[in-house]
């Protein structure tokens, strides 16, 4: 499973390992969360340097949902999605974390938790990150709501395209996520995203950790 898991760029589904496995799908399903809670746990290791952060809504869409359902949560946008935070260092390393909403009282303690003071953070234009020059970070933003996507160095193009790899492989491969499941999805997602350079295979990098535990 461990080797399965580790090879593939979008992941496998838990049907995918019953049949691979010959086991049966609960045990398959145990296994890989068991995977994606124990040995691709994201690190506490700080983010510095040129630091992207962005948030983004996994869910389904609301013109999918049924009647009842979409009328009960508002009926467009974000309702019933669940809210997600995403920080990434320039050609490093990228925390994905979910959380209850995106208001500055949540998103700064998961900044100052995981990125280094003094570092260069690029954003969006969104209110929730207005203190962060004021906490010791050198702060800059892209306006997306006038179209304006970069700006010399500063766009959040990396964190946004570790959200289109996270989609389309939730998409494409486990079709739908619960809420109460989503942080092991992130962090099978980040866990391949972070060793997607490193020089020994991932399946070695798992076995390692599994050997450490």
């Amino acid at each position: 499973a461990m080797d399965l898991m580790t090879s593939t760029r979008c992941g496998i589904s838990a049907k995918q390992l019953e049949r691979e496995l010959g086991v049966t799908y609960k045990t398959a399903w145990r296994i890989a969360r068991a995977i994606r809670y124990e040995l691709m746990e994201q690190t506490e290791e700080p983010l510095g340097g040129t630091v992207e952060l962005d948030e983004t809504y996994m869910g389904g869409k609301a013109i999918n949902m049924h009647h009842a359902k979409r009328e009960r949560l508002g009926g467009r946008g974000t309702a019933g999605k669940v809210p997600v935070f995403g920080m990434v260092a320039r050609k490093g390393r990228v925390v994905a974390v979910t959380v209850p909403n995106v208001a500055t009282v949540t998103l700064l303690p998961k900044i100052q938790e995981h990125v280094i003071p003094a570092s260069t953070i690029y954003t969006d234009e969104m209110s929730s990150y207005n203190p962060l020059a004021k906490r010791g970070y050198k702060h800059d933003r892209v306006n997306h709501s006038e179209r304006v996507y970069v700006s010399g160095d500063v766009h959040t193009n990396t964190i946004e395209g570790f959200w289109s790899l996270l989609k389309r492989g939730v998409n494409g491969v486990y079709h739908s996520v619960s809420a109460k499941h989503l942080q092991g999805y992130l962090n099978e997602y980040a866990w391949r995203y972070n060793h997607r350079d490193d020089g020994r295979a991932m399946f070695e990098l798992a076995l390692v950790r599994a050997a450490r535990r």
